[in-house]
């Protein structure tokens, strides 16, 4: 009789732990998901996709940028080529942020169609120069100053 009552007890566990998973994965785990979109499958979504938590990927549109540094406001567009949209973030963007730099931003598609940032990353290239025999690292930084127009 104590086989039985173990066997059934290990049954209703194992039950119980897919029925945990089951909701996990069609009720809780939904709601808690944050979609990569690029400004043209964010604008293709219209009124579905305002209001949602979304990482909106793309490039800062050259001459967009509009920066309040006592305000930490920051304004700008991101666009894909194809499309474009307006984006507000609060707070000091990142050091490498400029124009035409690629960007990944945190937030949600308002409906005024601005999309307001939560986290704002950019995106850089993943290849690594090796400095030079004798080139000083300091030197490097410098070109790299250069280049972004600082």
């Amino acid at each position: 009789m104590t086989m039985k009552r173990s066997k059934w007890g290990a049954l209703a566990a194992v039950g119980v732990l897919v029925m945990a998973f089951g909701w996990l994965i069609y009720g809780g785990l939904d709601s808690n998901v944050v979609y990569f979109l690029t400004p043209k499958e964010l604008a293709a979504k219209g009124v579905e996709g305002m209001d949602k938590p979304v990482r909106l990927g793309g490039q800062v549109k050259p001459g967009s940028v509009v920066w309040d540094e006592k305000a930490l406001d920051l304004r700008f567009t991101v666009t894909d080529g194809t499309s474009e949209i307006a984006v507000h973030s609060k707070g000091a963007p990142p050091q490498m942020f400029k124009d035409g730099q690629g960007v990944v931003i945190e937030g949600r598609y308002g409906k005024d169609s601005v999309f307001k940032s939560t986290s704002l990353m950019v995106k850089h290239s993943n290849e690594y120069k090796a400095p030079e025999k004798g080139e000083r690292p300091s030197e490097m930084y410098k070109s790299l100053m250069k280049s972004s127009g600082s």
